[in-house]
């Protein structure tokens, strides 16, 4: 809990990344093996029995835990002490038998980030279902087109929508990805395996097998303590959803300004001087995650280049850093479910908008059609002098257009209508709406 991240608050991710969950995934971790070599004959029934029961969180000080770590520099040391103590003297000589501190914290932070991508991915199913529907409602709701923040030609509120759900079902396969190859860590003190079959292994690499299927993660093709692109991987499909889901926020955010109006958070947030403000909080928050997942990610990036079979530092780097990122993202991806579902869309302000700039928003299709008619240079100079005059006289470009005898023979108003002019906006919408 901290008052200056409000938008990880209550996120589904904080749950999953607390100082809880974290202890739990460690002892899960380590119990797991010791079920892994129970399954293979190198441990008792009754060891595995007996540190399974005891690998429960809530008999253990996590704040003294992290004092004691700073002494080791990972809390694996004094947990494992009091791992080995809370089973009991027969059965306490099979915790962590053979494996290294960060075999057991790397599959506990696979595990965290197991149960977090979950609970991301959840969220992302909220909002590219709720996007499906407002791209489907608002298929042929017409809007400015905007580009170098000025009014470029005609879309759709919809494709707009299709847009947004097209990024969201690309962060979450992404995190689908990732998710289902994360791995169990299991290689010993320089990843050789060497230590397990000192305790009776013939077969090392059966034992990572069976840990993998112990915990629900994948088994690696090699011991991975200083190859770390599961983290690296990790970092990159974060970023990408908090990235996707910036987007979203920053097309809410420039269309909900008081002078666009297009867009409004359902359910704005007050401010404490200006008793008239409805700000777009969700927007907002979602916004903040977007600038600092790239950061986080390249932290985890950074811990690539680790020395030797174990790094010092690199892999320390990464703790806290990935439980963050976590986090920030699940904050973001619950903000944007919650965002969408209360979404309002002012589509009679969008259609009035199409008119500010007097007609000129078609100035692309008159430009083509008239081209045709006149010639590319004659039909510059007419729409240039034509929109001069608009201007001038402060009437639509179609009242000038119309006076003009070449054209006696053109339908104007239809060349000039924007609503005539959103190309393949609606086939483009229905075809993004087909991806499940």
């Amino acid at each position: 809990m901290t008052l200056f991240d409000p938008g990880t608050e209550d996120a589904p991710t904080e749950r999953t990344t607390s100082e809880e969950a974290f202890l739990q995934a460690l002892l899960e971790a380590e119990a797991g093996l010791t079920r892994a070599q129970s399954t293979l004959g190198l441990a008792p029934a009754e060891a595995a029995d007996a540190v399974t029961a005891a690998a429960v969180a809530s008999p253990f000080d996590v704040r003294d835990l992290a004092r004691r770590a700073r002494a080791g520099g990972n809390p694996v040391i004094p947990l494992v002490a009091d791992l080995t103590a809370a089973a009991g003297a027969e059965h306490g000589p099979y915790v962590h038998r053979g494996a290294t501190s960060q075999d057991i914290l790397d599959s506990a932070l696979m595990l965290v980030a197991a149960r977090s991508l979950d609970a991301v991915v959840a969220e992302l199913a909220r909002t590219e279902g709720v996007l499906a529907r407002l791209a489907s409602a608002h298929r042929d709701t017409v809007m400015p087109g905007r580009t170098l923040t000025q009014h470029a030609v005609p879309t759709t509120f919809g494709l707009k929508a299709a847009g947004w759900r097209s990024l969201v079902l690309d962060a979450r396969d992404r995190l689908r990805s990732v998710r289902e190859a994360l791995p169990v860590q299991l290689g010993g003190a320089a990843g050789t395996l060497a230590a397990f079959e000192a305790y009776g292994a013939g077969d090392p690499l059966a034992l990572v097998e069976a840990y993998a299927r112990e915990l629900g993660l994948s088994a690696p093709e090699l011991p991975w303590h200083v190859l770390r692109a599961p983290v690296a991987d990790l970092a990159g499909a974060l970023a990408f959803t908090a990235g996707a889901l910036g987007k979203v926020a920053a097309d809410v955010l420039v269309l909900s300004r008081t002078e666009t109006g297009e867009l409004a958070e359902g359910a704005g947030g007050g401010s404490s001087a200006m008793p008239h403000k409805a700000n777009p909080v969700r927007s907002t928050l979602i916004a903040a995650a977007a600038r600092r997942a790239p950061g986080l990610a390249a932290t985890l990036y950074g811990s690539m280049a680790a020395e030797d079979e174990r790094p010092a530092g690199a892999w320390h780097a990464e703790w806290a850093t990935l439980r963050e990122l976590l986090r920030v993202v699940g904050g973001a991806a619950r903000d944007t479910a919650e965002l969408t579902e209360g979404l309002v869309v002012r589509a009679d302000v969008m259609r009035a908008h199409l008119s500010l700039t007097g007609g000129a928003i078609v100035s692309e299709r008159l430009s083509a059609e008239l081209s045709g008619l006149l010639g590319r240079g004659a039909a510059k100079e007419l729409l240039a002098e034509a929109d001069r005059r608009a201007r001038a006289e402060a009437v639509p470009l179609e009242a000038v257009l119309a006076r003009e005898p070449r054209l006696k023979d053109v339908d104007v108003g239809r060349l000039t209508d924007p609503e005539r002019y959103v190309g393949a906006a609606g086939a483009l919408v229905d075809r993004a709406l087909e991806r499940g």
